[in-house]
């Protein structure tokens, strides 16, 4: 885009002063990036102005957020500066672009940038390099903590400079839009990243239309297959299915004319990757689908001259409702299809009716009913409430829109591992929603699957620590039940008390939200500091001896580390927030540096063995870059169906397939003979099993086998080998050999069986 089309774009509120500070921008970026190219070949200035021109065209915003704008990669590309920045713009054209560099700047694969000096070849050779680390099994958790401390650093921005993430949408959206030029990893890794952080930004803070673009753009680079086969098909289907809604609006508005209801009717356009969503969540094609239609109808606020404006604002939903009654009374309404997000509104301010009908032709036709005002706020979301030189009569709204991201940062400072505040935005901010009740008639937003502990910490964090039950709708529930949408919530607390590790236990399902997780944590941290160090003392001196480091420098350790001490190191991993599979890993790395060769190799193949009778072949294991190779578990660590794993090439054995983590993997001398290797089948819909070793200690007991026994039969877990012995003191010892289909299925199973009466000790053995 040419900076001509950028000014023509300008709404007349733009005075040609505004103007010309866009225009002064303009010709500082233009020098600034003066020879650099986009891989598109076009120069770098046309992708500033497009940014520009997104921002003009989505949020009208004041002309220093549009010089931003422009300005946004002279910093992290060119040699201006920050103060050169400050001295031509002031404060705060400068601060935005520093957000934006910032943001930019987290890992490489959140932007798109100008060509290095080496041309187009060189950022190929670029990108293929980063691609060739990416594939590497040993680097991708340290890019998925880039890719999860891009996603901290956006929502602290929204939370604390909205405009940032403005621009940052903005940009995005433009580099999307132009991703054919790059090569096809490179596509592939900023689409996923967008379909992960961006798009769902997008829709958090209401802004629909380009949440709908940008999902349907990255869908189209992750699965070009499904988003060709999605649109042919909407576009074969084209003009019957125009000539069926044009039917369909003129019906309806007819039906509101008749019923005095002031509407506007129009159809509902459908996107791509929500029509992908719901034929995954039916699971079935999109020839099944009966419901890919869908109508909006629009109706003014409704006001009585006759009531105050607090009175009126109570009502203006009246036509809606009256409308909603209207489409009820004349097809039939499908159930649990009605949603009334006016009532209880989502937690981006989202208000609207949702139903679904059975139309005349027995198929579904889905209606949204909302005011005007619903619609505006619907449609552009935060972007209503940048208009420059508009009165901003909803800016409550926005308030409470940017105050509900800022809370979600309040447990930011107890979560110091990227990947889990990712997880805890994705369980926390991208989920879906439900809407419960309490006690006073208070309406809480939680995300589905939320528990009573979760609705406990988020009224307050001291009722979630003293929660010992809950009633839900009058009843008593177990604090594992899951809440549903209309659920009135009690909380049972006791005057003192705490929070119970096993709270924290995945497999018990207990807490959904990362909030309340944090919360928890936090109390333990700050109640038993001591039992935390020595905890992590003597895991990390277990794990040293297990792998064999001896001769540590624990204090050396702890400074490489980050910590200010070896107590400090012990106290993190004593309280779960590092753990001591990562100090291995910076010890392995070290030590390669300083010996410049890798440790001594072991012969693999004397821990090998075959299982064929549990594991099923044909959806056994598959090795990268092989195919018709034998494949043998490792019996040293056993990995499981959802563990990481790597194979090694055996002497005449066929490959050897190991847990990534499995000490003995750390020894080979020989890198050429690792192989990468993933699962060739999904773990616990399907009925492959593995073996793994359990032992389980108890105060003996009468029953005690029969109920561990039950535990297994219900889980479907197969146990073909049992050695059950007491000793003097009456402790009972069970060595298993059980039969299961995914780590995630062993771990709920120990869990289940440490619960039982006098069971002390219940975890795997031999790896």
């Amino acid at each position: 885009m040419k900076i001509e089309a950028l000014m023509d774009s300008l709404p007349d509120v733009y005075s040609q002063t505004d103007r010309e500070l866009i225009l002064r921008a303009y010709r500082v970026a233009e020098k600034a990036h003066e020879g650099q190219m986009r891989a598109s070949g076009e120069p770098y200035i046309t992708h500033c102005v497009s940014v520009a021109h997104i921002l003009v065209e989505k949020f009208r915003p004041a002309p220093y957020v549009i010089q931003a704008g422009l300005l946004h990669d002279t910093v992290e590309d060119t040699d201006l500066t920050l103060d050169d920045l400050r001295r031509d713009f002031g404060e705060r054209v400068t601060i935005l672009v520093d957000g934006v560099t910032k943001l930019t700047g987290l890992p490489r694969v959140s932007r798109m940038g100008a060509i290095p000096a080496g041309g187009l070849a060189a950022a190929e050779a670029q990108s293929q390099g980063e691609q060739a680390d990416a594939d590497d099994e040993w680097t991708r958790s340290r890019q998925y903590d880039a890719k999860s401390e891009t996603l901290r650093k956006v929502m602290l921005a929204v939370a604390d400079q909205p405009e940032v993430v403005m621009i940052k949408l903005a940009d995005r959206l433009h580099n999307i839009r132009t991703l054919y030029h790059v090569p096809e990893r490179k596509q592939k890794r900023i689409a996923r990243e967008t379909l992960d952080i961006f798009a769902p930004l997008a829709n958090r803070l209401g802004i629909w239309q380009m949440k709908w673009e940008l999902e349907d753009l990255s869908f189209r680079y992750l699965n070009p297959e499904k988003f060709y086969e999605i649109a042919n098909a909407l576009e074969e289907r084209r003009e019957q299915r125009e000539r069926e809604m044009e039917g369909i609006i003129g019906r309806v508005r007819q039906i509101m004319r008749d019923a005095n209801i002031p509407a506007r009717v129009t159809g509902r356009p459908k996107h791509i990757y929500s029509i992908y969503k719901k034929m995954q969540r039916k699971g079935v094609p999109f020839e099944m689908l009966s419901d890919v239609r869908g109508v909006r109808i629009i109706v003014p606020s409704f006001v009585n001259p006759n009531e105050p404006p607090e009175v009126n604002k109570k009502l203006e939903a009246t036509y809606c409702y009256a409308a909603l009654g209207v489409v009820h009374s004349y097809w039939r309404p499908i159930p649990h299809e009605f949603d009334d997000y006016i009532a209880a509104p989502k937690n981006n301010n989202y208000r609207s009716l949702h139903t679904a009908v059975v139309y005349d032709d027995g198929k579904t036709l889905e209606f949204q009913i909302r005011t005007e005002e619903m619609h505006r706020e619907a449609e552009e979301g935060i972007a209503a409430h940048w208009r420059y030189k508009e009165e901003r009569s909803s800016s409550a709204q926005f308030e409470q829109r940017i105050r509900y991201l800022r809370s979600l940062m309040e447990w930011r400072q107890d979560v110091q591992d990227a990947q889990e505040f990712m997880e805890g935005m994705k369980s926390d901010v991208f989920a879906d929603r439900v809407y419960v009740i309490t006690p006073r008639g208070d309406m809480i937003d939680l995300p589905a699957g939320a528990t009573p502990i979760d609705f406990a910490y988020h009224i307050h964090t001291e009722i979630g620590h003293r929660c010992r039950g809950a009633k839900v709708n009058g009843k008593l529930v177990p604090l594992n039940y899951e809440l549903k949408t209309g659920d009135r919530v009690e909380i049972v607390t006791v005057k003192r008390g705490g929070p119970s590790r096993d709270w924290l236990n995945p497999s018990l399902g207990m807490v959904k939200t990362q909030r309340a997780k944090a919360k928890i944590r936090r109390w333990f941290k700050e109640q038993a500091r001591e039992a935390n160090i020595a905890r992590g003392r003597d895991q990390l001196e277990h794990e040293l001896h297990r792998v064999g480091y001896q001769d540590v420098s624990l204090e050396k350790l702890a400074q490489d580390l980050g910590y200010r001490s070896v107590d400090a190191l012990h106290f993190a991993i004593g309280c779960g927030d590092f753990t001591t599979s990562k100090v291995i890993n910076h010890l392995e790395s070290l030590e390669r540096k300083q010996k410049g060769l890798p440790p001594e190799e072991e012969d693999l193949t004397e821990y090998t063995s075959v299982s064929r009778s549990v594991v099923d072949p044909e959806r056994a294991i598959t090795v990268v870059g092989m195919s018709g190779l034998l494949t043998n578990i490792a019996r040293c660590c056993r990995p499981l169906p959802g563990e990481p794993i790597i194979g090694y090439i055996t002497r005449g054995r066929g490959v050897t397939i190991h847990r990534q983590d499995c000490p003995n993997v750390r020894k080979i001398k020989d890198r050429e003979r690792l192989v990468q290797a993933s699962w060739g089948f999904r773990t616990e819909k399907n009925h492959a099993t593995l073996p793994v070793s359990v032992r389980i200690r108890a105060y003996d007991r009468l029953g005690l086998m029969r109920e561990v026994s039950t535990i297994l039969e219900k889980e479907g877990v197969n146990m073909p080998k049992a050695d059950v012995r007491v000793d003097s003191q009456n402790i009972a010892v069970f060595d298993l050999l059980v039969e299961v289909t995914s780590i995630h299925q062993l771990s709920r199973v120990l869990a289940r069986i440490e619960n039982l009466p006098n069971v002390f000790e219940a975890i795997r053995v031999g790896g």
